[in-house]
């Protein structure tokens, strides 16, 4: 396509977002950009804004009530897409873009993409001090969109229209490749945004963009496969890069044609089916104990698509001292860690290749049973927790999960993000049928955000993931599960929804505080303080000032089933049916409000590296824990 068209730099970016297509796992192509969320201001609804609006028919702008809360929607709209859709949040300068700071480092950690569009403060300084602009005394050029650099895969800043041709490319491949995947902050100072530029034609012809799949280096695979040749008791550990790359059979695969036992990492979980007979759990601190036996058990351990974060190697004290490591990953920053022996490369791709080049060879049968055994007891272990009951009666966690886990199926998904919930689900969920083969996305079912743990996240998440499964998962449903901390952190976002007529289910657990900090600040021997209401300064201790948690969510726009504070788990399991039928209904988001026990927890029995003074009861326990961790360093 030859020739130019004027547009403001603001039309030519929308027009480009329009323009660039996704392909799915199977080989579907939809818009690599499906929406925007967008909060307006003096610095974004003028230039972005209009451009946004003459593209509405092809390019949704949805209406947002804060800037964090909506670009956190739009991160758990790429991780329901598996990375393959990226959703764009715009906002106006100074307090709009610095509220997007948060999500940005949430998308960082976790490795998800989410293009940012903060407005910028004027390029020719002409108004300067313009209203919101923080001034720099010692650099002009400086605006809060630095902010930014810390927690951007990719930052700039477009000073001049034509930028976007040298741009727009770059953001296009971070945003996609699964090694450097995250976010993208593009700041749009205002007055550029409406500067006008002959802009080429074949800018905007659409442009298909295909997940590249890199294959490994034929020696590090052949040293890979000596490696676990010589192994008598293999581990294979499932991580988000598994999901991400759609080798959830394939790692399944090599799984059973080897004999080798497979556990999940808090990205990877739902990958495997739970009954699986070579299936060992959810790894890590909040995951099962008998993972972790598995983990400390194995000589090696071949882990796939995931960075080892201390929540799954228990802080560097679940694996054996002389364990080897053998990471499979598509960035190698992630592969080479603690000296492992790295291969980098797909995880689909190299799991085929590894599974061919093993030709012949399977795990000790015995090693196999040992995981199944481990699991089974670990099983009855959730089992009783699920049976039983709270010192005062109340609910559990571990009831609340098994309520949302038996009413599930593999077409509904859920997520939670901080607080007890997310051990719960890693450690007490059980995966039912993982519907992968000729299907769109990976067949996971959740999505557990304890990367950055981000308090809030599993409020306005659902909205986005929400948006997204309806497109793949029509007749499914979302449930996010969270505590009235979080609740208390972020909920506008759940009136977004329910004006944008979004359905999904929100499981609301009140515990009265902080529960889970509470819980490790009294287990290491300290006070309880600042935590629990109870706990905290203020008249309203006694009791006496308590959130009315049902009539909020309702006056939101909620739908709103209130479980009595005496209610068992059978009341539950039928508010959080009629709460299904409901959102689905009505479309809009159904709100569950239970009472839960503040102390109950899943416990999977590792440890966790955190400063423990030593004035402190849990001390000691640290000493050793530091111990542990020093002889396999």
């Amino acid at each position: 396509m030859t020739g130019t068209i004027r547009l403001t730099t603001a039309q030519a970016l929308v027009r480009w977002l329009v323009a660039q297509r996704s392909e799915l796992l199977d080989g579907t192509q939809v818009s690599l950009f499906p929406g925007v969320f967008a909060i307006f201001g003096h610095g974004n609804v003028l230039g972005l804004g209009t451009a946004l609006h003459e593209a509405r028919e092809v390019l949704p702008t949805w209406r947002a009530q804060n800037e964090q809360g909506m670009a956190l929607a739009a991160i758990a709209y790429a991780r329901a897409t598996d990375r393959r859709q990226v959703m764009v949040a715009t906002s106006s300068v100074g307090p709009g873009a610095l509220n997007m700071v948060t999500a940005a480092g949430l998308a960082h950690a976790n490795r998800l993409p989410v293009l940012l569009l903060p407005g910028d403060t004027f390029t020719s300084r002409a108004p300067d001090p313009v209203l919101q602009q923080v001034e720099h005394f010692g650099d002009p050029s400086t605006s809060v969109n630095d902010s930014f650099r810390a927690v951007s895969r990719y930052f700039d800043r477009i000073t001049r229209p034509e930028q976007l041709l040298s741009t727009l490319p770059q953001v296009a491949r971070v945003l996609t490749d699964p090694a450097d995947c995250g976010p993208v902050v593009l700041a749009l100072p205002q007055d550029v945004q409406v500067e006008q530029f002959d802009f080429p034609l074949s800018m905007f012809e659409p442009t298909v963009h295909r997940v590249p799949r890199q294959r490994p280096d034929r020696t590090d695979l052949a040293e890979a496969v000596a490696t676990l040749r010589g192994a008598e008791r293999p581990l294979l550990v499932v991580g988000g890069g598994v999901r991400y790359s759609g080798a959830a059979a394939e790692a399944l695969a090599f799984a059973e044609t080897h004999g080798v036992p497979v556990v999940e990492t808090v990205a990877g979980r739902t990958l495997v089916p739970h009954d699986h007979r070579l299936h060992g759990g959810a790894l890590g601190i909040i995951g099962a104990t008998s993972a972790n036996n598995l983990a400390a058990a194995a000589d090696v351990v071949l882990a796939v698509g995931t960075r080892l974060q201390d929540f799954t190697t228990s802080s560097w004290t679940g694996f054996a001292s002389d364990v080897r490591l053998v990471t499979v990953n598509a960035a190698r920053f992630d592969a080479v860690k603690h000296s492992a022996q790295a291969v980098v490369g797909d995880a689909r791709e190299t799991l085929v290749e590894l599974t061919a080049e093993l030709a012949g060879w399977t795990a000790d049968p015995d090693w196999a049973d040992v995981a199944s055994s481990q699991r089974a007891a670990w099983d009855a272990h959730v089992d009783e927790l699920r049976a039983g009951t709270a010192p005062d009666g109340a609910l559990t966690y571990a009831q609340v999960v098994g309520v949302v886990n038996d009413a599930s199926g593999p077409d509904d998904y859920v997520l939670s993000a901080s607080g007890g919930m997310p051990g719960e689900l890693h450690g007490g969920w059980r995966t039912g049928i993982v519907k992968q083969e000729g299907s769109s996305t990976s067949g996971a079912t959740m999505d557990l955000e304890y990367g950055f743990s981000c308090m809030g996240y599993e409020v306005v998440a659902p909205w986005g993931a929400a948006m997204a499964r309806a497109q793949t998962h029509p007749g499914g449903l979302v449930t996010g599960l969270f505590g009235d901390g979080s609740y208390l952190m972020l909920n506008s976002e759940l009136y977004s929804a329910a004006f944008s007529g979004v359905p999904f289910v929100a499981m609301l657990c009140d515990n009265s505080g902080f529960a889970v900090i509470h819980r490790l600040q009294t287990n290491q021997g300290a006070e309880g303080f600042n935590n629990m209401l109870a706990d905290s300064r203020g008249p309203g201790a006694d009791g006496s000032v308590h959130v009315d948690f049902a009539a909020h969510a309702r006056s939101l726009g909620c739908l709103v089933e209130d479980v009595p504070a005496s209610a068992g788990v059978e009341e539950l399991r039928a508010a959080y049916d009629r709460a299904r039928a409901s959102a689905r209904e009505h479309q809009r988001p159904a709100v569950v409000v239970c009472r839960t026990h503040s102390s109950t927890w899943t416990e999977a029995g590792a440890w966790w590296e955190t400063g423990v003074p030593e004035s402190l009861s849990g001390r000691a326990s640290y000493d050793e824990g530091k111990a542990d961790q020093l002889r396999w360093l």
